[in-house]
């Protein structure tokens, strides 16, 4: 079932998950035990994240040695697996960076022959890698770019353009939302413009960055219906669960940590940077579904032990 789908037929909040695939060569069984713990909140779609291969730098006896890897394959097998094994629809993210749109196709046509429905389309961080475009293949550059050529796909115009029997596809498409703007934004009215764009090539709905402060995503979505924007907009949260997520947080995510939960979280006892994270997740949640948001999306990684604690003490 497509992701809008589920929001039209609700009946109570939705809580939905983020996850990632393990380390290359890494262990099924963590991700297993994970995804059996998410099941116990009957989640309606799970996200799965996509990773582009990036450079590294290796340390031989021959002298620095510059790689390109891929840490994180498995995109695609972590999405059978939740849509086969555990019935759940399966979201994953599709990039710009690092893929070809050749690449992309060639990825969607196999999403399609899965069953899989969903996707989520992001430019990606810059791993420091630009993939060289050979023997004529092209990249999307904007997200915008990369909606659009799903959406080219669903009315059956595919990138190999002689493919005369393509049949169309039939994608539910989500894009991101930056509730504090995306830090290559010069401000938040120009992000809302981007974002319209994306609705505009073909978006089906919004799923925000985290944030900290529930201002911040009111403001937004108010910023995007003035804007025109209509699709539905899911709040996007994290819960803080150590101390060294105060600097790490904000400086990949490009977010900020409210005074109040700063100061929490520095003066937590050890084992207990967790529980000042659970509850200010669950004073979020509980103000954003009393608002009446048609879901709440939680950023898991990992770990399901923080994000259970918070769902099960919601009244969902």
């Amino acid at each position: 079932m497509k992701v809008t789908e589920h929001l039209e037929k609700a009946t109570r909040p939705l809580i939905s998950f983020e996850i990632i695939p393990p380390l290359r060569g890494g262990d099924l069984k963590s991700l297993l035990g994970l995804i059996d713990d998410l099941m116990t909140c009957r989640p309606p779609f799970i996200d799965i994240t996509s990773h582009a291969a990036e450079v590294v730098y290796d340390e031989t006896p021959s002298g620095i040695e510059r790689k390109v890897k891929r840490k994180r394959p498995g995109t695609l097998g972590v999405c059978a697996l939740i849509q086969n094994k555990y019935n759940v629809d399966a979201v994953p993210h599709i990039l710009c960076r690092g893929f070809t749109r050749e690449e992309t196709e060639d990825f969607l046509i196999e999403l399609r022959y899965l069953g899989i429905e969903n996707v989520l389309a992001v430019r990606g961080d810059d791993s420091g890698y630009q993939k060289p475009l050979r023997d004529g293949r092209s990249a999307n550059h904007f997200a915008s770019d990369l909606v659009a050529q799903v959406a080219d796909m669903n009315g059956g115009k595919y990138v190999e353009a002689h493919l005369l029997d393509a049949q169309p596809s039939e994608f539910c498409i989500g894009v991101g939302g930056y509730p504090e703007k995306h830090f290559e934004a010069p401000n938040l009215e120009a992000d809302v413009r981007w974002t319209k764009a994306k609705e505009e090539a073909g978006a089906d709905y919004i799923v925000t960055q985290m944030f900290f402060d529930n201002r911040h995503y009111f403001r937004y979505v108010e910023a995007c219906r003035a804007a025109g924007i209509t699709i539905p907009i899911i709040p996007g949260l994290k819960i803080i669960t150590s101390k060294k997520q105060l600097s790490s947080v904000p400086r990949t995510f490009f977010v900020d940590l409210p005074t109040a939960l700063a100061d929490e979280v520095m003066e937590a006892k050890k084992g207990h940077v967790a529980d000042v994270g659970v509850e200010w997740a669950l004073k979020q949640s509980e103000e954003l579904l009393s608002s009446g948001v048609p879901s709440v999306h939680f950023y898991v990684m990992a770990s399901s032990r923080a994000v259970l604690r918070v769902v099960k003490k919601l009244d969902v």
